[in-house]
């Protein structure tokens, strides 16, 4: 879908231009050596320290009472859609590091990072990832034990998008909605907040 690739200001790697998160998937497994290889790309971020604070917890259609367990913890409103995915996983967050017990400032941060890898290797697969913030924190801690210190904190779809016009009326239009980002003028400063990057003004020679 051409229409939502991205039109870049300047040059970015195709794979970013590629990515976007749709709400519809198909119907097709997504083979476990894939998974491994996303969850071996997360592995791989960056992190303060080298704590990795990030844990998954991951539930495939090939075990529905896991799925439907997992899918129970997002809202209602990501429910009715993620319910198509092959694959969902909840983001799970350490927020003391290990070593000292100390509170992690960067553990979301890192949770993030992981979280691109991840997505970067799915694109290079053919696989669409929706990530999600509207999940059910304690209804997560409950369902999975979470222990102490441990939030579970976004959720993803993971699996192939699937062609819009198989799609309700609503999630069509929201699948072709051409993608829209904020110019770097908006948030890349120098000297003082909102006050534009000198390096967005000059010209290479």
């Amino acid at each position: 879908m051409e229409i939502k690739h991205a039109v870049p200001d300047y040059p970015i790697l195709s794979l970013l231009a590629e990515r976007w998160s749709p709400y519809g998937f198909k119907e097709r497994r997504v083979s476990d050596s894939d998974l491994r290889s996303l969850f071996e790309a997360a592995r791989w971020a960056a992190s303060s320290y080298n704590e990795q604070p990030w844990n998954y917890l991951v539930a495939t259609k090939e075990y529905p009472l896991e799925f439907e367990r997992l899918l129970s913890c997002l809202v209602e409103g990501n429910q009715a859609w993620a319910k198509t995915a092959p694959v969902l996983v909840l983001g799970v967050v350490n927020l003391r590091f290990a070593k000292n017990n100390q509170d992690n400032r960067a553990a979301v941060h890192d949770l993030g990072l992981a979280a691109g890898n991840l997505v970067v290797e799915a694109t290079t697969r053919g696989l669409s990832v929706h990530q999600m913030i509207g999940i059910l924190p304690e209804k997560v801690r409950e369902t999975f034990k979470i222990p102490e210190h441990h939030e579970a904190w976004t959720a993803m779809a993971i699996g192939y998008k699937a062609d819009p016009d198989d799609l309700p009326e609503a999630l069509k239009q929201r699948d072709q909605t051409p993608r829209q980002r904020k110019p770097l003028e908006k948030f890349v400063f120098t000297g003082k907040w909102g006050h534009s990057a000198t390096l967005l003004k000059t010209v290479d020679s």
